[in-house]
């Protein structure tokens, strides 16, 4: 397909322009076995689903990130491990996405298969297929670009259950690493403040991580990934449903020397910043080293530490600063970056 021009109305349209789009361009690109059966859904055989647990798991986010493209990935690429995640921290093996675009009129198609590559290599290393979805194109002005909607399947197998609300006094809390790399990268790459600094997006799946982890601890008691809302915003889930209290030590927190200068310059709180490749877990003590040993021989494990621990409480999350202070670290009342994802 000529990828010099732009999207118009007609490719949204049902007509030879679209079926070039959807056949020539994202079909080829997403080319796999259930997806090219063509029809309006994806027939995914029930027995090898059956095979692999008893649960099924099931989830949908919509992204809407600007720029369309940043340090570190693509709204493309966010798309494809944001689902993945939202799957494999409820103990799911991801294995099928759905993928909806609503594109705006005049977007360079340049710019769209590079993304869909992007979404594709993600895919690929996430080891899920994207096995059905549909394209709209509005007018100019009627969205920004591109407007990305996935859903995702999975299976949990036999004796994994993590929940938000399972918290127990005396567990630890683990980071996999660096936090708040993503909501600085997307506002860095905005360009509207001018600031010099080299801050990547962590955008990564997180499956082969969490599989790591449930190997080692089977009875993992929370997990979540930290994206909008940060760290604070999961721990204080947690906190309140579970009731109890989260504990951190301020000098524990693994956060980049250019992302807290960021935040010290613009008044931002970087508990409070996205990512898009991060984790928290709560697990039992008893098992805290084993999960981090396991989750080092993970790329995405590299730099995880214990942040923090449970104790008696009713629902709050309490910083315990490094001059020897206590705060309260409460759910964000507004929103801190806006279109980070």
């Amino acid at each position: 397909m000529n990828l010099t021009g732009t999207i118009t109305l007609a490719h949204g349209s049902g007509g030879r322009a679209m079926h070039q789009l959807v056949d020539d361009l994202i079909r080829s690109t997403f080319s796999n076995p259930l997806l090219e059966e063509g029809e309006d859904q994806a027939r995914i055989p029930l027995a090898a689903l059956v095979a692999q647990g008893d649960r099924l798991a099931f989830t949908t986010d919509s992204y809407v990130v600007t720029p369309l493209e940043f340090p570190g990935g693509n709204i493309g690429t966010l798309a494809i491990n944001g689902t993945v995640n939202d799957l494999a921290v409820g103990g799911a093996k991801p294995l099928y996405l759905s993928c909806g675009f609503i594109i705006e009129e005049g977007l360079p198609l340049e710019t769209f298969a590079r993304i869909l590559q992007s979404m594709r290599l993600a895919a690929d290393e996430a080891g899920v297929q994207i096995v059905t979805g549909d394209t709209k194109v509005v007018q100019r002005g009627g969205a920004d670009k591109l407007f990305i909607n996935t859903a995702g399947v999975g299976v949990i197998p036999a004796g994994f259950n993590p929940s938000a609300g399972s918290a127990q006094v005396g567990d630890v809390v683990i980071v996999n690493g660096w936090l708040g790399d993503h909501g600085a990268a997307i506002l860095n790459a905005r360009g509207d403040l001018a600031l010099e600094a080299d801050i990547e997006s962590d955008c990564a799946p997180l499956n082969a991580l969490v599989e790591a982890m449930f190997a080692a601890c089977p009875d993992i008691h929370c997990l979540r990934d930290a994206t909008r809302g940060g760290l604070a915003t999961v721990l204080n889930e947690f906190a309140e449903r579970s009731h109890v209290d989260m504990v951190l030590k301020e000098e524990f927190l693994p956060i980049r020397t250019p992302v807290r200068g960021m935040c010290e310059i613009l008044g931002l709180d970087p508990l409070y910043l996205a990512n898009e490749g991060k984790l928290v877990a709560v697990v039992p003590i008893s098992a805290a080293q084993a999960v981090l040993a396991a989750m080092k021989r993970i790329p995405a494990g590299y730099h995880a530490c214990i942040i923090g621990t449970v104790v008696e409480g009713d629902g709050h999350v309490i910083l315990q600063t490094a001059f020897g202070g206590e705060r309260i670290v409460d759910m964000l009342p507004g929103e801190q970056l806006p279109r980070i994802c």
